[in-house]
């Protein structure tokens, strides 16, 4: 696997339940090897504006993700996985969106401190 894959694991919800979902590998994070990802849904009303980011069906590279439907990768909704949480790949995201993301969660912080 390779950052910027969209894969499937198991997430926690804001209701305390948990849910099969696609998420987004941003890096991984020594010294185990863990990967840090962050969670894609379709509730794309749940956007930050500079922080998060809209995969619409129309963009150039949505058939490329393999995700179903409109979605958001909400770049705060990190986790820190084990490979062997991951029940699959999907598909991936262009470097130039991995990219994107990382800066804007990166930047995001930097302004959080």
């Amino acid at each position: 696997m390779t950052p910027g894959d969209v894969l499937l694991t198991i997430m926690p919800q804001a209701d305390g339940s948990q849910k099969a979902r696609p998420v987004l590998f941003l890096c991984r994070v020594p010294p185990f090897a863990d990967f840090l990802v962050c969670g894609i849904t379709t509730q794309i009303g749940n956007a930050i504006p500079n922080l998060d980011e809209i995969v619409s069906a129309s963009d150039g590279d949505f058939e490329a993700t393999g995700l179903k439907a409109t979605s958001l990768i909400r770049a705060a909704y990190l986790a820190l996985l084990p490979a062997s949480r991951f029940k699959g790949r999907i598909e991936s995201v262009t470097e130039a969106r991995h990219k994107r993301l990382l800066s804007a969660l990166a930047t995001f912080l930097h302004n959080a401190a």
